[in-house]
């Protein structure tokens, strides 16, 4: 006999996807924000990516 591949139900892989795709437009939205806040300067993306990040799951796991 083969064994069955455990995964997860369909629903339960569609609602982690749509999460996973609600926190990343979180924090480009914030990530954008930190950008304006600091005179729109370039090249700092990825730090504002890593803050914004960082502010945003902070403020999801103080949710929870």
């Amino acid at each position: 006999m083969t064994e069955a591949k455990k995964t997860k139900p369909r629903a339960v892989r569609r609602k982690t996807n749509k999460n996973e795709e609600t926190l990343r437009d979180m924090i480009a939205r914030k990530a954008y924000e930190i950008y304006e806040e600091r005179g729109r300067e370039e090249g700092k993306d990825f730090e504002h990516w890593l803050e914004a990040e960082t502010i945003i799951k902070a403020g999801t796991k103080k949710a929870r």
